[in-house]
């Protein structure tokens, strides 16, 4: 992987609870300086108008519990505000109840309402392999085109759930990557896409090796 494609893995990424408007457009800038797509708040995206970068939101953001309806309008809305890929919390608790069918039919609701690319976030910290395997089968019932390990809030990546959730659909690595040496772990273990606040150091990080 050469330089500009390891930076166009990487989703630069601002999503506190205390995230600005200047820190959007921070992100942004640096995401057109370094080649990277960046994921930001539904509430900032125009922010992004006229930007030549790959922009992605959240929906269900970040404990999974809206409503399904509501899960679908923020996607519509997301996706006509300018988002070009979505990332969507799964509802925990349902799928830890057993309620994989509510899970997949609220996930495949939103896949069907945006002709974007629909990640979705498993939040991995808080499952066991068992339901890990079930989330993903549900990610891919859905129709979704990635799965997600984690908000960040919960805990973050680890290599061993990315081998295991990149058997299901293409992975996102998300949460505690911040530096180039632990992005290049997660690609080597079956990632296609980082996320991560990090984005400049993880790129300066490939281009001194360190």
């Amino acid at each position: 992987m050469d330089r500009d494609a390891f930076a166009a893995s990487i989703d630069h990424t601002v999503l506190g609870p205390e995230t600005t408007p200047a820190d959007v457009e921070r992100v942004l800038d640096e995401a057109d300086e370094y080649g990277m797509n960046v994921c930001i708040p539904p509430c900032y995206l125009d922010e992004a108008d006229g930007r030549d970068v790959t922009v992605a939101t959240v929906v269900g953001f970040p404990h999974g519990q809206h409503t399904p309806a509501v899960k679908r309008e923020e996607a519509v809305d997301a996706w006509e505000a300018g988002a070009d890929e979505l990332d969507v919390v799964i509802n925990v608790g349902r799928l830890r109840a057993g309620q994989d069918e509510h899970v997949t039919e609220e996930l495949a609701d939103v896949v069907a309402a945006v002709p974007i690319p629909v990640k979705v976030i498993i939040e991995a910290p808080l499952l066991d392999d068992a339901e890990k395997r079930r989330a993903c089968q549900c990610a891919v019932d859905a129709d979704a085109d990635f799965v997600k390990t984690a908000t960040g809030f919960e805990g973050g990546a680890t290599l061993p759930d990315v081998e295991l959730m990149s058997e299901f659909l293409p992975v996102k690595a998300s949460g505690g990557i911040g530096s180039y040496e632990k992005a290049k772990e997660m690609l080597s273990a079956g990632a296609e896409r980082i996320g991560a606040s990090s984005g400049v150091a993880l790129v300066e990080g490939f281009e001194t090796g360190e």
